[in-house]
């Protein structure tokens, strides 16, 4: 649902998980992030998107290929696609066990979605650090953001000012990681250098709130960064209370239970080669 629109950004968020949607206009261009959940949500921002296209190029900007970022595509068949390498380069028995889990997903609610169910073909690929691509008055920079899943991205847009995290530096979830810590705090030690290089002061993360201040962006790096080295630090010493305090407090826990096993289980297995 229609979150808030400030200026040339209009923020959508799905009624699950806090995930949000990012629709950013320009004089010759609509840029759209992540279009998701639930296909009433997708089609509400597919609505707005069309009242305000007329004869403007359609871009549409995947953060990460988890099967929530990625279920609405399909409602966008005009779009050109922006992603990273990673993205772009998943092999065909990657690609198919991600759709696999939009039609459980689907299933599991009795959905019915009226756009086909695929897996986004990629038209501009970001593949290094600093790389802009540059569409009219619309200028990404992207960064490498491997951690969460290996094929992550961060994209700046200087106008109107936005730093666009996917599932990175949110308030409600500590971090996920599914790829690499070591990888995910080596893209938290990354967000400084983006900061310093583009000082943008609105972040907006794949779910929760977004962060509208320098000094906001720097507590949630800075609390991610303490939640892995301590984590790690737990499964090291083999002690399960410090790492069961870790989420002490923390929103939803009964479903944040699982992440939070499933990064002791991971780190456990880059320690131990056992999990």
């Amino acid at each position: 649902m229609l979150k808030w629109k400030r200026g040339e950004i209009t923020l959508f968020q799905s009624e699950l998980y806090e995930t949000n949607s990012l629709v950013i206009e320009s004089a010759g261009h609509v840029l759209v992030v992540d279009p998701c959940w639930l296909p009433r949500e997708v089609e509400e921002i597919r609505q707005y998107v069309s009242g305000i296209l007329g004869g403007k190029r359609l871009l549409l900007l995947f953060t990460h290929s988890d099967f929530d970022h990625i279920i609405g595509y399909g409602a966008f068949p005009e779009a050109e696609i922006i992603a990273s390498r990673g993205f772009a380069d998943k092999s065909l028995e990657v690609r198919e066990t991600i759709l696999e889990e939009i039609r459980i997903f689907d299933d599991d609610y009795y959905l019915r979605r009226p756009y086909a169910i695929a897996y986004p073909a990629v038209d501009h690929i970001m593949e290094q650090d600093g790389q802009e691509m540059v569409f009219g008055e619309l200028r990404l920079t992207g960064y490498m953001a491997p951690g969460h899943t290996n094929d992550g991205l961060f994209t700046v847009v200087d106008s109107p000012g936005v730093v666009i995290a996917g599932d990175y530096l949110s308030d409600v979830e500590f971090p996920y990681i599914y790829d690499s810590s070591t990888a995910y705090e080596a893209t938290l030690d990354k967000v400084g250098q983006i900061i310093a290089r583009h000082p943008v002061p609105l972040l907006i993360p794949g779910h929760g709130e977004a962060a509208e201040s320098l000094l906001e962006i720097e507590c949630r790096r800075a609390a991610g960064l303490g939640y892995i080295r301590r984590l790690r630090a737990a499964v090291a010493a083999g002690d399960q209370s410090a790492a069961d305090q870790l989420i002490t407090g923390c929103a939803f826990p009964r479903n944040m239970r699982k992440f939070h096993r499933s990064n002791q289980e991971l780190m456990e297995q880059e320690l131990y080669g056992t999990g």
